[in-house]
């Protein structure tokens, strides 16, 4: 019994990861509309940096000017990833934007698989047409509508994080680097980017901040205190407390928590069909989680550790 319990204890902090990343899509749409996105990521991120920056200050002395220019180019990537991200969010359902970016699990194995020229299991591609079927149902609101324009920018989402993940695991100079510093430069740069042209897409960030009210403020902690810095913070410490994989599990959890907040508190409506486009989402992501082969899988943690620092 009592082992049970531990083992329970162990795996809260990282299903309430999974709970407020699924929550991270409805928050964003409570703080931004599309004229404010990129003045409101400045904001987000502007408050992270400094809290992360005092855990990470002895790191950040030490990097070395490869290291220094290889989390900057990742950061462009991230910077990237969270424009799509946050503009689709923006665009289309909290539920739609949660389910869309699941595919990133599909997504990785696949690209994966292509770069190594090694085949991946037939259960596997089996998983990933019904992911895509599923997100065929979902975003066409069960019917033949093509996907709206926040559907299509969250996909691409996906496919840059895919790219992101993947070019992580393959940059040498940050192989051994310390995750924490990285972290903070690939965030740093990427924020610089936001502040150089918030001016010109809309109000500048201090204007928004100015206009947000206790509602908004209270959302944008949200996402700055527990979908940034409480998630990566229980990642740190989940991957070295138990293994990866159930790390992995857990977090995959988060499509099902984003469906859940968007259809509770934002009111999104799903038909029947679309329901069901939902439900094969979620199954084959899952699926394809499990039958990849062990290799591949061991990207997940590197997407993982992304996602907790910048998550949608």
């Amino acid at each position: 019994m009592r082992a049970s319990s531990s083992v329970f204890l162990r795996d809260l902090p990282v299903l309430l990861v999974a709970v407020v990343w699924g929550s991270s899509f409805l928050a964003v749409q409570r703080v931004a509309e599309p004229d404010t996105v990129v003045a409101m990521l400045v904001l987000r991120f502007g408050l992270v940096l400094p809290v992360l920056g005092l855990f990470a200050w002895r790191a950040l002395r030490r990097l070395r000017r490869a290291e220094w220019l290889s989390g900057a180019a990742l950061g462009l990537v991230l910077g990237a990833i969270f424009l799509l991200e946050t503009f689709g969010a923006v665009h289309t359902s909290a539920t739609n934007a949660g389910l869309i970016i699941s595919l990133t699990i599909v997504f990785t194995p696949l690209a994966e698989s292509a770069l190594a020229r090694t085949p991946l299991p037939r259960p596997f591609l089996a998983a990933a047409g019904l992911a895509v079927v599923g997100i065929a149902l979902l975003t066409g609101a069960g019917g033949l509508r093509a996907p709206s324009t926040g559907d299509l920018l969250v996909l691409g989402a996906a496919v840059v994080r895919t790219v992101n993940v993947l070019a992580t695991a393959r940059v040498k100079a940050i192989r051994e680097t310390n995750t924490l510093a990285v972290t903070w430069v690939q965030l740093a740069t990427a924020t610089l980017v936001f502040a150089a042209v918030a001016p010109f897409v809309g109000p500048p960030p201090w204007t928004v901040a100015a206009t947000y009210g206790p509602a908004q403020w209270g959302w944008l902690l949200h996402l700055t205190l527990l979908c940034t810095l409480f998630a990566f913070f229980v990642q740190m410490w989940a991957v070295r407390t138990t293994s990866p994989s159930r790390v992995s599990l857990l977090l995959g959890t988060e499509p099902l928590w984003a469906a859940v907040f968007g259809i509770t508190l934002a009111g999104n409506h799903l038909g029947p069909l679309a329901l069901l486009g939902g439900a094969l989402v979620l199954v084959g992501t899952e699926w394809g989680r499990r039958t990849a082969s062990a290799p591949l899988r061991e990207a997940e943690p590197a997407e993982r550790v992304e996602r907790a620092s910048v998550p949608a």
